[in-house]
């Protein structure tokens, strides 16, 4: 609509239309106002026509300092240069907007990185009149990127430079995303062979099949984190035991953006820590026989003692009663020969707690075991074929020949029992050097094993096996004191027995004994119950505290013609002497109460009483080894009467050759 000048002006209901010189005031305030954004025009060939005043604040110059110039004085030497005021200008003449990050000019000299778009303001034929400038101050936001940018870098720096720990991501599908040096270090694989891969690959093929890589996922994304310890692979195929730890990564909305996986290579902690529990359980089992040798030797001397007892009595009834009867004459018999086998028990059992005196000698073992082997291949079934291998260069070993036999008989017949539908023996003898931890120097010793086919040892079982009494054989079948013995004579003899064994396959138990240095010729010991046919009647103090013992013992040495007298303890037998008695030969146990044993005894009647002989006697005694070395005769328990009377015989005989003191 028109109005003409006398036209009546609209009605206060209308809104009065909206002047171009009213606009452009309000847009003049409204730029006026803008303090954060540098606003202002430009003529066609980059001339400064206008500035507000956020261009004041930005650039530092005032509207009479600036306007009429060129826009590039805000821009570096360095860029003017290279010209790229003019290319900005030229892209927006061209494309109608230029927009760009960079480096500015203040007043001051001083740079400000900003963000600036430039318009092109064009009339109404599309002519470039001039363009509109707008640039924002993006320093503080730069600072911030930038120190986000060398926090990232920093701290990829650090995870690249931990190489301990495998540290990865994965995203939520378990894909893997990043992997640092030390995931490279840990499973061989650098990060172009592994990165899209899913982290699947790491696990063995057991957990693969048993879905544990997804299970482990599942439990990280439900509740938050998940922690293992357990098999994982290698590139080359090899394992190693490793503790893992998969953390769950969520936006601030709570999004699940993927998994962060640390990975720390344990396998030597791990094997530190079995060792330890190695350690730890062969000293228990070692302090468990240690306290069962304890208990089994003392029961074996008390029953040795009653063994004594009974044999005693058997050969005094013997001679008291002379009979033609041949019945009484075969339980007499039959009595001895079950003294006897108790005997051997004993014998077994004091070898475990390595309370029997051992008799050492220096042997060929290659010989001695095949003539073992040989006897005991008339002992095996005819199902069971025995391997022998036996080198004939083995070093010599110093050990009890009688027990060393023993123990192999044992090992090898509880072999063929382990085999009731037959198999195979294989035993191997072999030299090895071993290094002595504690000295630090290496020592030679024979290693001889028995590896049969049979039906194995369960794992539970396996560390009874040496206890004696233990057997898993039926009732009637087995004293369960022949592993007990091949332990207490190894153990003895200075070596070691162990055994390895799976059920269904077999068992192994191998001795390792220390080679002996230097070799001596292997001898037949010296048969010390040879029998005198006569001998000189004398007085002898017995010295006993086992009262059935010793009286059987008295009334027996009595019957071979000798006078008796007897003292149930070592401070008694010095009171009899001090008082004058005539004592002849001395015969005392080693083991008695009232603080003095056997042995302390003779040291002592040597010293004050030196023209009385001594003959100890035990069931067992640590002290018997050092009264062997020092030359005092000792008869085991149960002894022979034959041999006691002998011996006595051959003591006092002595004794009247010897000059007095």
């Amino acid at each position: 609509m028109v109005f003409s000048p006398d036209t009546e002006a609209p009605s206060s209901s209308m809104t009065p239309a909206t002047s171009p010189a009213l606009d452009e005031r309000r847009f003049r305030v409204l730029i006026d106002a803008v303090t954060d954004y540098a606003i202002y025009m430009l003529d066609p060939d980059g001339r400064i026509i206008s500035w507000n005043p956020g261009a004041e604040r930005i650039n530092g110059y005032t509207l009479e300092e600036v306007v009429g110039k060129s826009y590039e004085i805000f821009f570096p030497e360095e860029d003017r240069r290279q010209g790229k005021p003019a290319r900005a200008l030229a892209m927006a003449r061209r494309n109608g907007r230029s927009e760009d990050e960079g480096w500015r000019v203040r007043k001051d000299g001083s740079l400000f990185w900003t963000l600036a778009v430039i318009d092109a303001i064009r009339d109404e034929e599309g002519r470039v009149i001039g363009f509109a400038k707008i640039t924002r101050d993006m320093t503080e936001r730069r600072k911030v990127q930038e120190a986000l940018l060398e926090s990232e870098r920093r701290f990829r720096l650090f995870v690249d430079g931990v190489h301990d720990y495998a540290i990865y991501t994965l995203d939520p599908e378990g894909r893997i995303i990043n992997w640092n040096s030390g995931a490279q270090r840990a499973h061989q694989y650098t990060a172009e062979e592994i990165i899209g891969a899913h982290y699947r690959a790491v696990f063995t093929a057991e957990d693969q099949e048993q879905g544990e890589p997804e299970r482990a996922l599942a439990t990280a994304q439900a509740a938050g984190k998940h922690e293992a310890e357990g098999w994982r692979v290698r590139k080359d195929g090899s394992r190693f035991w490793a503790s893992c730890v998969i953390d769950k990564i969520c936006s601030q909305t709570g999004e699940l953006l993927g998994f962060a996986k640390i990975t720390r290579d344990i396998s030597e902690r791990r094997d530190a820590q079995k060792a330890l529990d190695d350690a730890r359980e062969q000293l228990f089992q070692s302090q468990k026989l240690e306290a069962i040798g304890q208990l089994t030797g003392g029961v074996a001397h008390d029953f040795n003692n009653l063994l004594a007892a009974i044999l005693s009595g058997i050969s005094l009834v013997e001679r008291l009663v002379a009979t033609k009867d041949e019945k009484l004459k075969h339980l007499l018999e039959t009595m001895r020969q079950a003294t006897q086998r108790g005997h051997g028990l004993t014998r077994q059992l004091l070898t475990f707690s390595r309370r029997q005196p051992l008799r050492p000698e220096t042997i060929d073992v290659g010989k001695r075991l095949r003539e073992t082997l040989d006897l005991l291949d008339r002992l095996l079934s005819g199902n069971i074929k025995m391997t022998v291998r036996i080198p004939d260069n083995l070093p010599p070993i110093e050990v009890d020949p009688a027990e060393f036999e023993l123990a192999i008989l044992n090992v090898c017949l509880n072999a063929r029992d382990a085999m009731p539908r037959g198999g195979g023996l294989t035993v191997e003898a072999r030299a090895e050097t071993l290094r002595n931890e504690e000295t630090g120097l290496n020592q030679r010793f024979v290693a001889i094993s028995f590896t049969d086919t049979g039906i194995g040892i369960p794992e539970a079982l396996k560390k009874r096996v040496f206890e004696p009494f233990f057997t898993t054989k039926d009732v009637g079948k087995g004293s369960g004191l022949g592993l007990s013995q091949a332990y207490g004579f190894a153990h003895g003899s200075g070596g070691t027995v162990d055994i390895t064994s799976e059920v269904g396959k077999g068992t192994t138990v191998t001795f390792r004994f220390p080679a002996a240095t230097p070799q001596r010729p292997e001898h037949s010991p010296e048969d010390s119950s040879v029998m005198a046919t006569a001998h000189d009647s004398g007085t002898v103090l017995l010295i006993e505290d086992d009262l059935s013992l010793a009286e059987l013992t008295s009334a027996l040495l009595e019957h071979a013609g000798y006078t008796v007298k007897v003292a149930h303890s070592a401070a008694a037998a010095l009171n009899m002497l001090k008082r004058g008695s005539r004592i002849d030969v001395v015969f005392s146990d080693i083991v008695m109460p009232g603080g003095m044993n056997g042995f302390q005894l003779a040291r002592t009647l040597r010293k004050e009483f030196p023209d009385v002989p001594v003959l100890l006697t035990t069931g067992f005694s640590g002290a018997a080894d050092v009264a062997q070395i020092r030359g005092i005769e000792i008869i085991p328990k149960p002894y022979d009467p034959d041999r006691v009377t002998s011996q006595l015989a051959k003591l006092i005989a002595e004794s009247k050759r010897r000059p007095a003191h």
